[in-house]
């Protein structure tokens, strides 16, 4: 059986390991042809790659999915992608109603709504309430320890929960409905000063996600607090920004600097134009954990000492750079690539490799590039986060 499939004629349209220039060859081997043609970079990698880095890109279309009555999650932490040691995701839904019970973490939560809209609900530990309803390309964050809860409005939502521990679980949280199936009923009453027998239909466990009517308007549930409301608020509009436009795209930033609450996590909403690419950079304060909202794109990272790797990302991939190592990402589709880049820090900081460039002596870049004064006189001093130029973009094969 295995000559006989070796004799075969690969189909024309099944792509092969295999490089332009003649390295590799032909696999007629058991293998998963629609991965393969998702990952065309790691089938064939550019004959830059060199060396060993570790796994860079975990999809969520291959984690565990956390069914309930009311919406579902899963998650992508250090179990999935060991090298994201700084920060953990979980992309989660809720129905019309749906609730993601009372609840609070050991970790800060910073979250972006990809689609639909929810209500938060927060108390903080001076007794100052927050409510507030959440649209698509909204934030929210909440400091470690601070109880909160998320419900689904008319017509549902989706969004991205990113936690400042990379072994973070959103199924090991501590939860109300928890606490009270783990208390003596006795001590339930003595606290709230009520008959236990009023604790009789509690849950016996996690409720976690659970089914609720929609809740009405926003006026009809708020609750006055005589302590006030939040001094911070823990809602953000991010693409209520003004973006930072470049010739391939845009980019919007978002740290404590205009999101003041929000002191470790920072981020980055990036859009790439067809052709574009995120330009060559590192960021010198943190790793970089990457959700991808749209588009299809590649990354190369550089480790230096001669190691590089290119991994192929799409919508509802997480992708991951450890500190300080340089990479690009570039829209290798022809839709446009929008991404979130996220960081454990309370500021967003790159350095763009063009800018380091341009702002060092001509005669330096020259002899150490052995390039000439053509290269060295088309750097640019201003940074361009996103670049596209015409003639030099990328063209999809």
């Amino acid at each position: 059986m295995g000559n006989s499939r070796r004799n075969q004629e690969p189909s024309p349209d099944i792509p092969q390991p295999i490089r332009p220039d003649g390295a590799g060859a032909v696999d007629l081997g058991p293998r998963d042809i629609m991965r393969d043609m998702e990952n065309p970079n790691m089938l064939v990698p550019p004959v830059t790659d060199a060396g060993l880095i570790p796994n860079l890109r975990f999809a969520y279309s291959d984690t565990h999915m956390q069914l309930n009555q009311g919406g579902w999650s899963r998650e992508i932490t250090v179990r999935e992608l060991p090298i994201a040691t700084t920060l953990a995701g979980v992309n989660m839904s809720l129905t019309p109603g749906g609730v993601r019970e009372l609840h609070w973490h050991q970790q800060a939560e910073w979250a972006y709504m990809i689609l639909g809209s929810a209500r938060i609900t927060s108390v903080d530990q001076n007794g100052h309430n927050f409510i507030a309803d959440i649209g698509p390309g909204d934030l929210w964050y909440f400091p470690p320890g601070i109880p909160h809860s998320i419900q689904g409005l008319e017509n549902g939502c989706e969004f991205l929960l990113v936690f400042d521990d990379g072994s973070f679980s959103d199924l090991n949280t501590l939860s109300v409905s928890d606490w009270f199936a783990h208390t003596p009923k006795e001590v339930l009453s003595a606290n709230f000063g009520v008959p236990a027998s009023l604790m009789d239909s509690i849950p016996s466990g996690q409720v976690y996600i659970y089914q609720d009517a929609v809740p009405g308007s926003l006026s009809s549930q708020t609750v006055a607090s005589p302590n006030g409301t939040v001094p911070q608020s823990f809602k953000h509009q991010l693409l209520a920004q003004q973006p930072i436009r470049t010739s391939g795209g845009s980019v919007r930033i978002v740290d404590s600097t205009n999101f003041p609450i929000s002191k470790t996590v920072a981020a980055a909403l990036v859009e790439i134009e067809p052709g574009g690419m995120r330009e060559l950079h590192w960021h010198p304060n943190n790793d970089e954990w990457q959700y991808y909202l749209t588009g299809q794109g590649r990354m190369t990272v550089f480790a230096g000492n001669g190691t590089a790797r290119t991994f192929d990302y799409r919508a509802g991939d997480v992708g991951y750079v450890p500190f300080a190592y340089g990479h690009y990402i570039q829209n290798t589709g022809t839709q446009p690539l929008w991404f979130l880049e996220m960081f454990k820090s309370d500021r967003f900081e790159d350095v763009s490799l063009n800018q380091w460039l341009a702002l060092t002596p001509s005669e330096l870049v020259q002899s150490n590039l052995k390039v000439g004064a053509e290269f060295t006189k088309s750097l640019h001093k201003e940074k361009s986060p996103v670049v596209k130029y015409p003639g030099f973009t990328y063209t999809p094969k």
